[in-house]
């Protein structure tokens, strides 16, 4: 089963989250609204994705506003799609299951220091017939409890 974690992101759109709290407690709140700086969706024809899906690629800024370092994964962020009722239209960015494409992608695992930023890129594999998203990040503590779920909503553009 994939790991419900997530935030949810188009090609090319910025979002800011804090992360606030105790120690270990990763993203918080997520700060400002998102700026839509144009999206790339990406058909996946011959890239070895399924058919009938494309790639979206969001850009995520991360900052840690704790009074501690942050250990932060890019499997901590999930894009959803389609309407609530579909319990299977969510998934964890393609590192989960493959290799970075691109040098710009957030690494797979990664500390954020007292009050450091970590901007980088997240790609999905989604349907090729969805437009609109979210992200999500589900807080989760170093004593395996779990805090809040914060949302990004938004619609891509075809590239």
């Amino acid at each position: 089963m994939k790991k419900f974690a997530g935030i949810m992101v188009a090609t090319v759109l910025a979002f800011s989250l804090v992360a606030c709290g105790p120690v270990d407690s990763a993203v918080q709140n997520l700060a400002g609204a998102a700026s839509n700086k144009g999206s790339d969706v990406v058909t996946a024809d011959d890239d070895g994705y399924a058919e009938g899906n494309k790639l979206l690629v969001a850009e995520l800024t991360v900052k840690n506003t704790d009074r501690s370092t942050v250990t932060m994964y890019d499997t901590d962020f999930q894009i959803q799609w389609g309407d609530d009722d579909d319990d299977d239209a969510f998934d964890a960015p393609i590192t989960y299951y493959s290799d970075a494409v691109s040098d710009d992608q957030l690494p797979e695992e990664y500390d954020l220091g007292v009050n450091e930023e970590k901007t980088g890129l997240l790609v999905f594999e989604v349907p090729e017939d969805s437009k609109d998203y979210s992200i999500s990040y589900l807080e989760q503590f170093s004593n395996d409890t779990k805090g809040d779920v914060f949302f990004v909503y938004f619609t891509a553009k075809d590239k």
